[in-house]
């Protein structure tokens, strides 16, 4: 159901109801709204709505989700507006991405709306004196899931600074520019933390500038020409996004050089594009898997809302995996075909109402391609 308040270009309804096979006794029919903070049209929060999609088709969940268009208040008057609605008519759960430091006002409206929310793809840690713990000071914040940002930064970087090596001759001097993310985003500084410490094994190699593109395509662009330009001996160039690499990639190619070859790039997030770079040559390394985040996160509430609740079993209402890993050629080919084969994706094997005798999760990368 729509809230009158919500307008079209913020509103995707997904009812997804497919009866899989399930443990005797379940009883389904939760519902579960995620506000999603991208924009509808977004590679990476476009990948994490279809997977969340197929999470909540294989458990029967009804699943809303209403997309904030980058309109980062919107992620908390969205939260507003399903307050508003009839008792019956508000989900049972919601999940909240939290980005650009809007967990504070998005727990006090799911608080004032009296909707559990659960956290998934960023973490508390930077608004921690504001908003203190799961099930404390917000006692509707059940808690929350992250992927371990740092290690995606890491990987990628490390992967982009070895391949370098082995590519240049020895006496090569190795320089690099780097585009982060957003300044205030926990993901963000995780994922600086991770290409610091792939600099610190790799000494020879000069980090020449740091810049913050917001994530987004048309200011890497600028700044990447601009980058390259001030930096012409630069031959590494460390993304913290898929589309500011490929930003990077259009620069590089319009100063004359090849992508892969002259000036090699790394990404975070296996969208499709970012796949098919991977098998140009034009993206030397990509990490990924985090997208699945949200999906988990319902794998999660799931659980809980059948009496098994994850703090139980982990002594800790915010949990953190590993979900990244390096995504080579022979995994880019595997996954775009896989994709491009649109099967469905039975989540009932990960979770615990579904499988008593599984008493611990895994939602490492490993388990994405397994299930895809």
């Amino acid at each position: 159901m729509r809230s009158p308040g919500l307008t079209l270009s913020w509103l995707l309804r997904v009812l997804l109801l497919v009866t899989l096979p399930s443990a005797p006794g379940i009883a389904f029919g939760l519902s579960v709204a995620f506000i999603n903070p991208g924009k509808t049209a977004e590679p990476y929060w476009t990948m994490a709505n279809e997977v969340m999609q197929q999470a909540a088709a294989s458990l029967d969940v009804e699943l809303e989700i209403l997309t904030t268009e980058r309109d980062y208040l919107a992620q908390i008057s969205l939260i507003e507006e399903l307050g508003q609605r009839s008792a019956e008519s508000r989900p049972d759960y919601l999940i909240i991405a939290a980005e650009k430091s809007m967990l504070p006002g998005q727990l006090e409206a799911a608080d004032a709306a009296g909707i559990p929310v659960f956290l998934a793809f960023n973490s508390a840690l930077g608004d921690r004196e504001k908003v203190g713990y799961p099930r404390q000071r917000f006692s509707l914040w059940l808690g929350s899931l992250t992927p371990d940002a740092e290690e995606g930064g890491y990987l990628a970087a490390r992967a982009l600074i070895s391949h370098a090596i082995k590519a240049l001759p020895d006496d090569s001097s190795l320089g690099m520019i780097a585009l982060a993310g957003d300044r205030s985003t926990h993901t963000s500084r995780q994922r600086n933390q991770g290409l610091l410490r792939a600099l610190e094994e790799f000494p020879q190699v000069t980090l020449h500038q740091q810049v913050y593109a917001d994530w987004s395509y048309g200011k890497a662009l600028g700044q990447s020409t601009h980058l390259l330009r001030r930096y012409p001996q630069a031959q590494l160039v460390w993304s913290a996004n898929d589309l500011q690499a490929f930003a990077v990639i259009e620069a590089i190619h319009a100063s004359g050089r090849v992508p892969g070859k002259d000036v090699f790039v790394s990404a975070v997030n296996a969208t499709e594009a970012a796949l098919e770079h991977v098998l140009s040559g034009e993206l030397t390394a990509l990490t990924g898997g985090h997208h699945m985040a949200g999906a988990w996160a319902i794998v999660l509430l799931y659980d809980y809302h059948h009496g098994l609740d994850f703090i139980d079993n982990s002594g800790n209402g915010e949990l953190q995996y590993s979900m990244f890993s390096l995504i080579e050629q022979p995994s880019a080919r595997y996954l775009l075909e896989r994709r491009r084969q649109g099967r469905s994706l039975d989540f009932c094997p990960y979770s615990r109402a579904c499988n008593p005798a599984r008493d611990q999760y895994d939602f490492s990368f490993n388990r994405w391609l397994d299930i895809q």
